[in-house]
């Protein structure tokens, strides 16, 4: 038995999202005699951002999602960020495979189909980067099954639904992988959520929120939760404290006092989306089309038109579109957003207001469109789309990061998932949103390499079990790669390679 089988950890999650299950999934099997509580603010798990109606359900996997290709001044291609998201993803489908295989979730295809990702492009400058993007990615054994065209009668065989009524002479371009996935993402965090509830060394409570938390001076942290049902608040004491509580994330990593809440910010968006009424009209498309961002605006206004499985059923959903009011969660404060605004952070969100004018352009052209304006541009995509077959439904909170950079500079708007983590390692914080869902084991190693150092000889064997390449490249091991795929594919019902 080695020192670290002996040593007690009392652990606090915060949030039961997808981020905090699989946080907490993986911390209760490294070992039984750490002690974990989970606290939920809302009355089930999977309620705000992971749940299935508040995101596209992308299995973000960098097959169709163009900014993570990036042309370079020269004209050519980097896609080493688009092969990091790609294996990153196949750690996180190691992880949900293991799982199934070891009985601890069940029914994969209940929150994992495989579906065709499909880029769309018009125009000759965007025709001419997706032709590079192909014939760059074609080169790498991670996305070698590409397929690209720039037929019409090729587009109508991918996308029928949004090639009626075009015209030939149109210059277009698309590329295909078909081993691509749509992930309910709201079904997974329950399962996750439904496993942890049956665990001895963990304690799940919904309807409790933290609303302070205290370093002692022994090192230890005292967590106040406050019961929202009966209003009695409680300390929990904790070594280390995991915060993925989507937006409000950053309210309390502000809280805990560490010097990495400094020069941190946050800009709330509310994600929208036009859902298809039809049913026939949701039949005639099978896929998530991704196409470029309209120039000059953020990469968060990339459209695309998303085929989804929802209880069973197919849907079909275009956007995003979004909408402003203060609040860090759905399900929030209007005060959340003013409450954030502190005296060590206030230059680091103005400098932002000042160097992202496209954004907050945008966000206000979203907030005045109407459904005409929505319509116009679902039309952009399906061009005989009706208005009575579409509505729009408001979707999940999206919290963007701002933070000092040494590289951006000051107000740099981070676009992506960020893990920040206290000097003595004691505090884990999962901040902003895409692709954090799909990259979720990702994050969950981050915060273990980092912050359980000492522990290593304990979860490393743990986290190889559950994820067979962990330590190795699937971007450098070819064989590595396709025999990873191949299993994960079996464990998920997948069905790629039969």
């Amino acid at each position: 038995m080695t020192k670290s089988d002996n040593q007690h950890k009392d652990i606090v999650v915060i949030g039961a999202g997808v981020i905090g299950t699989s946080v907490a999934t993986v911390l209760s099997k490294v070992s039984p005699n750490w002690n974990i509580d989970m606290y939920e603010r809302l009355d089930e798990a999977g309620i705000e951002s992971s749940n299935e109606k508040n995101n596209a359900g992308t299995g973000h996997a960098a097959l169709c999602e163009l900014n993570y290709t990036v042309q370079q001044a020269d004209g050519t291609i980097d896609a080493s960020k688009a092969e990091e998201i790609n294996e990153q993803f196949e750690l996180s489908k190691q992880f949900w495979g293991s799982l199934v295989k070891n009985g601890d979730i069940s029914n994969p295809e209940e929150f994992i189909q495989p579906l065709p990702h499909i880029s769309f492009v018009m125009g000759p400058t965007n025709v001419e980067f997706l032709r590079k993007r192909y014939e760059k990615l074609k080169t790498i054994p991670m996305f070698d099954n590409i397929e690209y065209t720039e037929d019409i009668e090729t587009m109508r065989e991918w996308m029928p639904l949004m090639m009626r009524d075009r015209k030939s002479s149109q210059l277009m371009a698309a590329s295909k992988i078909d081993e691509g996935t749509d992930v309910n993402y709201g079904t997974l965090t329950r399962k996750l959520a439904k496993y942890l509830e049956q665990k001895s060394n963990v304690s799940l409570k919904y309807n409790h929120e933290v609303i302070d938390l205290t370093q002692r001076e022994d090192g230890k942290w005292e967590v106040i939760v406050k019961n929202r049902a009966t209003k009695e608040k409680f300390t929990k004491v904790a070594d280390k404290v995991f915060i993925g509580a989507g937006g409000y994330s950053i309210p309390l990593l502000q809280k805990s006092g560490i010097s990495q809440r400094k020069n941190v910010g946050g800009f709330p968006i509310t994600g929208q989306f036009l859902a298809c009424k039809n049913k026939d009209i949701i039949k005639q498309h099978n896929a998530k089309v991704y196409s470029k961002e309209p120039l000059g605006k953020p990469p968060m206004t990339v459209p695309h038109l998303d085929t989804r499985y929802i209880n069973g059923e197919s849907t079909l959903l275009f956007g995003p579109y979004a909408n402003i009011d203060p609040k860090f969660l759905k399900y929030g404060s209007f005060f959340d957003l003013f409450g954030s605004v502190k005296p060590y952070n206030i230059t680091t969100l103005l400098s932002s207001a000042a160097k992202n004018i496209p954004l907050i352009k945008y966000s206000i052209d979203q907030m005045v469109m109407t459904k005409k304006g929505y319509m116009n541009y679902l039309r952009t995509f399906i061009p005989d789309a009706k208005d009575e077959d579409w509505e729009l439904y408001t979707a999940g909170k999206r919290v963007q990061v701002i933070k000092d950079d040494d590289e951006y500079g000051k107000g740099y708007v981070a676009f992506g998932t960020e893990v920040v983590n206290s000097d003595d390692n004691s505090v884990i914080a999962v901040l902003g949103e895409s692709p954090g869902a799909s990259i979720s084991f990702s994050v969950v190693l981050e915060a273990l390499e980092k912050n359980f150092k000492e522990d290593r000889e304990l979860w490393g064997p743990a986290v190889k079990k559950l994820v067979p390449s962990y330590g190795k490249s699937l971007i450098n091991d070819e064989k590595l790669m396709r025999e990873t795929r191949r299993e994960t594919s079996e464990n998920l019902n997948l069905n790629y390679y039969n």
